[in-house]
């Protein structure tokens, strides 16, 4: 599915050329959930960053395939048309468009370079409908400039709802549960888990167990300092809620 084998990355330009991940090396099967856990700097937004393909993020060395394909030579809507999905820490707003013209426009933009043919706007609206629902977003709500005015765990809803609506092939979710209460985490762990499937991987960055209490995953992973320091089942992240990081990183120096 994912697999990233010795990947260099820097950020910023010129003389303020900072590295960041340094050499990291990961994989994830289909069909599988891994969490990525460390400390702030250690480089886990900026994974995603660079495997989505956002600007101003150089890949120095190293190489990311999904499914075999090279993605770090794709252009961002490559990416996506690929399977790759991104949930933002802090979802952009998009003033001037409407939330399902929005998500309209990127299924049928991603169909297009797949080779497949537009959502209906009778199949769109029924889908559109009927995941709205599972994840308590009210037909208003969706009729609003994306993001804009939405509350945080309404942009995080928000997030979830294109991720069901597009079904992506593998998913990231970089810190998805920052500034949920209770029942939104609820709400937005169930869509999450409703896409998990033996032809999908997801990986889960995350900073606290709440969120693995909800998506359970399959492995837990620490990076530090720009790479996989620790590989785990579960309970390395009870350990890390517990202990905090110093143990861990003391161990794999």
């Amino acid at each position: 599915m994912l697999k990233i084998e010795n990947l260099t990355a820097t950020v910023g330009e010129d003389d303020e050329t900072k590295e960041i991940i340094k050499g990291l090396t990961l994989e994830v099967p289909a069909g599988e959930v891994h969490a990525i856990m460390g400390p702030n700097g250690a480089g886990k937004s900026t994974m995603s960053y660079v495997l989505t393909g956002r600007d101003g993020y150089e890949v120095t060395g190293g190489s990311a395939t999904l499914n075999g394909d090279h993605i770090l030579d794709m252009e961002p809507e490559e990416r996506a048309a690929a399977g790759l999905f991104l949930s933002f820490q802090y979802p952009v707003e998009i003033p001037g468009v409407p939330v399902m013209t929005f998500v309209r426009t990127a299924m049928n933009s991603q169909r297009k370079l797949r080779g497949e043919e537009e959502i209906s706007a009778a199949d769109f609206l029924k889908k559109s409908r009927a995941v709205a629902a599972k994840l308590k977003l009210t037909p208003e709500m969706l009729k609003r400039p994306v993001n804009v005015g939405f509350s945080g765990g309404e942009k995080k809803r928000l997030e979830i709802f294109q991720m069901m609506m597009l079904e992506p092939g593998f998913l990231i979710l970089d810190e998805t549960d920052s500034g949920l209460d209770i029942d939104a985490l609820r709400i937005v762990s169930d869509g999450v888990n409703e896409l998990r499937s033996p032809d999908r991987g997801m990986l889960v960055i995350t900073h606290y167990q709440r969120l693995l209490d909800h998506i359970q995953p399959d492995k837990v992973h620490v990076l530090a300092n720009g790479k996989i320091i620790a590989t785990g089942g579960p309970e390395l992240a009870l350990r890390l809620e517990k202990e905090g990081y110093d143990g861990v990183l003391s161990e794999a120096a």
